[in-house]
């Protein structure tokens, strides 16, 4: 059997005389438009915005938050299968592909883009609520007295399950789904270029242009979120180095700066603005980190990440699958449900942008890096900042509880940076690294929108990414000042309900996709290359023997050593 070039059922993008792809005007008129209707209703009406939201996000998590968690573990358990399957061994472009990126800038770029700035500002700020919480909303199952050893070691746990393997696979189907067809098929990266298994024709028309402009929706709204929430945490470090004040438009003026930083950066493209951030990022959070584990309570930090991540792994099937039927559902529709949603919400963002710098990839080298290794990162993250917090906690040295109550989230992690050495230094360090993350993965929405609204071109227009950047801040800026942040941040959620069916259908699509790859082409490299090497040899060798049956020399027609060579 020849090898043959994979093929597939989906459609190519159309492109202008120039081979560049024009404006997509539908999904870009629609999608912007839809952006300003909800900023108007959000700034003229936020407290009806808030309360309408509120609501169908309650009923949304009661009536289906174990569809949540049930389509949740499925996706973990997809993306492994496709890891230890031959499909293991496909690329994310032809065969012969490289990766475009250095194993070190592709994990900087997308855990830059996909957790960052979270990790900042609950890095400490979220097992610490979970070990000291009175509410039942944020008390996790099975923590008992909160001074206790054990009731930090469950907070720990599911600090690790909400950051860890579960949304890290979310990521991994739909990027992976978007890879595949847009660098092995030709789509363009595009959401619903995955779909061409399924809808035919109708992935370019009206379902596709539909689902496209649901991404940039969530994308837009979810990236002016974390803007807003990066923001007030990037204010509160100010105020604790200089003593600036909570001041409403000194946070919009942190919006301003960081929007015109990140558009610089998204301007010149993922190769130069966005790679150097993320490696600036890595080695920066790799400092605090290092110094804090060397400073602090080093043991006890090496401790608590072996206990936490053995307790992780031991109960991750019963946390899974737990839905609060028997006891406990406050906890898990205010925090895990809750989490679920907004991880699906952010997954066409976060998975048009990991598919973008993994091209090359094997679809095994991708599940591995993008679910473990990120997901290691973050145990590590935890361990090391929640658990210098959870020793002056336990010991008495500091009531981070009390401040946790009292100042808010956004002062966690500078009140615990306060309690070692060098805090003037590590607090502005970390301030610099709110800011950075936070400008990494903003540039990053600010190409997939761009990419989005232009039929899936890898280099989008620059006005395309400008104007999608200063969105992003205009929406964060207005909706912080007239308090409609937080009822946007319950929208972005909300979204994510149909989004998490439109992702199972990408799953489809693409194992249908990937059953009718050519057998050759689920091989490993070596192996794959082997066979095609012996292919040509065997129509070399089938040559010559038909050309000797019609009556021609044999030492005319037999393979000779530059024949073989070139076989």
């Amino acid at each position: 059997m020849a090898l043959k070039e994979p093929v597939g059922e989906s459609l190519v993008p159309p492109a202008g005389k120039d081979g560049n792809f024009p404006l997509d005007k539908v999904t870009f008129g629609v999608a912007a438009g839809l952006a300003v209707a909800f900023l108007l209703w959000g700034t003229i009406d936020s407290t009806g915005m808030g309360e309408t939201t509120s609501t169908i996000l309650g009923k949304l998590t009661s009536l289906f938050g174990w569809l949540f968690i049930l389509v949740s573990a499925l996706f973990l358990t997809f993306s492994a299968y496709l890891a230890i399957s031959r499909y293991g061994n496909i690329r994310l472009g032809p065969d012969d592909s490289t990766p475009e990126f250095s194993t070190f800038s592709w994990v900087s770029m997308m855990f830059a883009t996909g957790m960052g700035i979270g990790l900042m500002f609950w890095g400490v700020a979220e097992p610490l609520t979970y070990l000291t919480a009175t509410d039942a909303s944020s008390i996790p199952p099975g923590r008992g007295d909160p001074s206790t050893p054990d009731s930090a070691r469950v907070a720990m746990e599911y600090a690790f399950f909400h950051w860890g393997f579960h949304p890290w696979s979310m990521y991994a189907v739909i990027g992976l789904a978007i890879g595949y067809f847009a660098y092995r098929k030709g789509t363009g990266n595009l959401v619903s270029g995955a779909f061409g298994p399924l809808l035919g024709r109708h992935a370019t028309g009206g379902p596709g242009k539909a689902i496209d402009i649901i991404a940039i929706f969530a994308t837009l709204f979810g990236s002016a979120t974390s803007l807003g929430l990066g923001a007030l945490q990037i204010t509160g470090g100010l105020d604790d180095v200089f003593g600036a004040g909570d001041s409403r438009w000194l946070t919009v003026a942190v919006i301003g700066f960081l929007t015109v930083c990140f558009v610089i950066s998204a301007v010149t493209g993922i190769e130069k603005g966005v790679q150097l951030l993320s490696n600036a990022n890595a080695i920066a959070a790799l400092l605090l980190v290092l110094f804090l584990f060397v400073v602090g309570p080093t043991v006890f930090i090496l401790s608590t990440f072996t206990e936490s991540l053995g307790g992780y792994l031991t109960h991750l099937p019963t946390m899974a699958f737990r839905t609060g039927a028997f006891g406990g559902s406050e906890f898990l529709s205010a925090w895990t449900i809750f989490y679920w949603a907004w991880w699906i919400s952010w997954t066409p963002f976060v998975g048009m942008f990991i598919a973008r710098i993994s091209k090359g990839r094997t679809i095994r080298q991708f599940v591995v890096y993008v679910i473990l290794v990120p997901s290691l990162v973050s145990f590590v993250w935890f361990s090391i900042l929640a658990g210098s917090a959870f020793d002056l906690q336990l010991s008495g040295a500091k009531d981070l509880g009390a401040v946790l109550a009292e100042e808010g989230t956004e002062s966690a992690l500078f009140t615990t940076l306060r309690e070692y050495p060098l805090a003037s230094i590590t607090v502005v360090l970390a301030v610099f690294l709110v800011a950075i993350f936070f400008i990494t993965g903003a540039d990053s929405a600010s190409i997939v929108m761009g990419m989005l609204s232009q039929h899936g071109k890898e280099e989008p227009m620059r006005w395309l990414v400008i104007f999608w950047g200063v969105a992003q801040g205009a929406v964060a800026a207005v909706l912080l000042f007239s308090g409609g942040l937080g009822a946007l941040q319950t929208l972005v959620i909300i979204v994510a309900g149909p989004f998490m069916l439109v992702i199972c259908a990408m799953c489809v699509s693409l194992m249908k996709a990937l059953r009718a790859e050519p057998y050759e082409s689920t091989l490993p490299s070596r192996v794959r290359k082997a066979v095609l090497h012996a292919q040509k040899y065997d129509s070399v060798e089938n040559h010559s023997v038909a050309l000797a049956a019609l009556g021609a020399d044999p030492d005319d027609v037999s393979p000779g050593p530059d024949d073989d060579a070139r076989a």
